[in-house]
C-alpha cells in the first residue's frame, strides 16, 4: 500500500511550492504544541468540500517524514469518510469500531507505506455517528491514544463544524484544532457562526485553501484576521 493520488502533494512531489507550504504548516504546528507537546490536532472546516481531508493527509505526511516520530492519522468523519481512499487503502477495521466493540486500537492501526505514518481509518458504518463522537468513549478513546502514544502526533479529521454537532464536542476534546477555509467557499456569515462554535476551544490556527496570489494581500484576508486568537493567553494573536 503506497498512496498515489496526486492531490497527496508532499507525498508524491515533496519539493514543490504546495508541499512547501505544508512545510510551513508543519513547522507552525510544532512551534504552538511542542513545549507541553498538545499532540492531539482536529482538522475541520465549516462546511464540505473546503480541503480538509486533504490537509489533514498532507499535514500528516510532513511531519511523518520531517518531524522524526511517528504520526498517526485518524479519519473521524464517520459520515463521510475520505482518507482512505486518498491513501490508496481498502476498508479496515477503524475507529467506529474502537469506539462501539471496544477493539483495541493497536488493531485498528494500520501502515500506510510511507515511514513513520499509521492510519486509523473510520471504521465500519454506524447509524449513531453523533452520538457515538459525542460519548464518554470517545473522550476516554482520545485520552487513551494521547497517553498510550506520547511519542506520536494524532491528526484527526472530522466532519465540518457547521453541519454536524460531533465536531463541536470533539473541539473540546483534543489539544488543538486547526481550521481550513478556502477562498470562495464559506461565507462570511458562515465563518463567523464557525468560530461562535468553536469558542471554549484551542483555535491553533486556519489554512487558507485555494487562495489566489493576489488574495492573500487583499480586503479578503483582512477582513478575517480579527478571528485569530490563542485562548492559552486569553488575547487576539495573528497567525501565519
Amino acid at each position: 500500500m503506497h498512496p498515489n493520488n496526486p492531490c497527496i502533494i508532499t507525498n508524491g512531489n515533496p519539493d514543490s511550492p504546495i508541499a512547501e507550504e505544508y512545510r510551513k504548516l508543519k513547522t507552525v504546528i510544532l512551534r504552538m504544541t511542542r513545549e507541553e507537546f498538545r499532540n492531539t490536532v482536529m482538522v475541520t472546516s465549516a462546511v464540505s468540500g473546503e480541503g480538509k481531508s486533504l490537509t489533514s493527509a498532507n499535514l500528516a505526511i510532513m511531519l511523518a517524514r520531517e518531524y522524526g516520530q511517528t504520526v498517526l492519522l485518524v479519519d473521524a468523519d464517520l459520515r463521510r469518510p475520505s482518507l482512505h481512499e486518498y491513501l490508496g487503502m481498502g476498508s479496515h477495521v477503524g475507529l467506529a469500531d474502537c469506539l462501539e466493540d471496544r477493539i483495541d486500537a493497536g488493531k485498528a492501526m494500520v501502515k500506510t507505506g510511507i515511514q513513520k505514518l499509521s492510519f486509523m481509518s473510520a471504521g465500519k458504518k454506524v447509524e449513531n455517528p453523533s452520538e457515538l463522537l459525542s460519548s464518554q468513549r470517545m473522550r476516554e478513546f482520545l485520552l487513551e491514544l494521547k497517553h498510550r502514544y506520547q511519542d506520536r502526533y494524532i491528526i484527526i479529521d472530522t466532519a465540518p463544524i457547521l453541519l454536524f454537532a460531533e465536531t463541536q464536542a470533539m473541539s473540546m476534546l483534543v489539544d488543538g484544532v486547526l481550521v481550513v477555509v478556502k477562498e470562495g467557499g464559506v461565507s462570511l456569515q458562515g465563518l463567523t457562526q464557525m468560530f461562535e462554535v468553536l469558542k471554549g476551544a484551542n483555535v491553533l490556527g486556519m489554512v487558507y485553501n485555494n487562495a489566489s496570489t493576489t488574495s492573500l494581500g487583499g480586503k479578503y484576508y483582512e477582513h478575517y484576521q480579527h478571528y485569530y486568537h490563542d485562548d492559552r493567553h486569553g488575547k487576539k494573536q495573528k497567525k501565519r
